[in-house]
């Protein structure tokens, strides 16, 4: 019987800190963050046999500056391909299979109302724009439009605008992602077209939060509150507005590292570290009987 090799620590820490310094968004405190993590390696904070538990340790020592949940090195149960942001393209691959393509759930209540459930994710839009558009396209018909992000951890910005596209009238400036590459920054507006048919701008609509609802999925949510097209209706949501890129450091670990900020082009700033805050706060179990109330009572109005 063969004894298992002891997690070499130090290579995955090393690659870590070099990402942090040549890719973060927010230099001088990645300068930051590089230090306390190789302080902490020689301390043998990190002396620990598991990927696991050392994934766990660095994603603390990682977010212990500056709050950011995006940036963290997470672990995978099963090996993951070296390839840059495969170990994350894969996890989300199996999850559209199996959900329909990210939208589990559409649903007519009482009244005209329309359900459209968005879960787990918000896939890559090559992947994602045939059931997103089937769904809202199904529920373009109705009175009212409930958008669950309830259980939405996050996913592609591109998406956004595709889903943005189907709730509003025109060519709209959802977002600026200000990178840390070359200063530059990059517009996401709705599309002047998409399959199918719109829900449009004019009729009711309601976006389900929680705190878990994170990422990408607080961008929409943000999106359409910010341009007063949605009522936002929930929990306060996770706070996490920095676009990020996975790196693979070990063969069950891989770095994830925000690159960027959002922008939003009417409040000037974003949700990171505060969240999406509801404009009707309840609990995210509630959230949707309530949702259904007030458009049932703005429709009778």
């Amino acid at each position: 019987m063969t004894t298992p090799t002891k997690l070499q620590t130090a290579p995955v820490i090393n690659e870590t800190a070099q990402l942090l310094t040549e890719h973060y968004v927010f230099p001088e405190i990645a300068e930051q963050l590089a230090g306390l993590l190789q302080r902490r390696l020689a301390e043998g904070a990190y002396d620990v046999d598991g990927a696991e538990e050392l994934a766990r340790l660095v994603t603390a020592d990682l977010q212990s500056v500056n709050g950011d949940r995006h940036l963290r090195l997470k672990h995978h149960a099963d090996p993951v391909s070296p390839k840059q942001g495969a170990a994350t393209l894969d996890a989300m691959r199996r999850d559209f299979d199996t959900t329909l393509g990210g939208a589990p759930r559409v649903q007519l209540l009482d009244g005209g109302v329309a359900v459209v459930e968005l879960a787990p994710m918000l896939f890559p839009l090559e992947w994602a724009a045939e059931p997103l558009g089937a769904a809202l396209t199904l529920a373009s018909r109705a009175q009212a439009l409930i958008i669950d992000l309830r259980g939405n951890r996050g996913g592609d910005p591109d998406t956004v605008a595709f889903v943005c596209s189907y709730l509003l009238d025109e060519r709209t400036h959802l977002n600026t992602m200000s990178w840390r590459d070359g200063g530059r920054s990059e517009q996401s507006w709705s599309l002047p077209h998409v399959p199918g048919a719109r829900f449009g701008g004019s009729k009711p609509l309601y976006v389900l939060s929680s705190d878990s609802t994170f990422s990408a999925a607080e961008e929409l949510a943000y999106d359409l509150q910010q341009l007063g097209r949605a009522v936002v209706v929930g929990e306060r949501t996770r706070g996490g507005a920095h676009p990020c890129r996975g790196w693979t450091v070990h063969p069950h670990l891989e770095a994830t590292i925000p690159m960027g900020r959002a922008i939003n082009p009417v409040s000037g700033t974003n949700w990171e570290g505060i969240g999406v805050q509801p404009d009707i706060p309840c609990a995210a179990a509630d959230s949707l009987a309530q949702a259904h109330a007030l458009a049932l009572a703005r429709l009778a109005d």
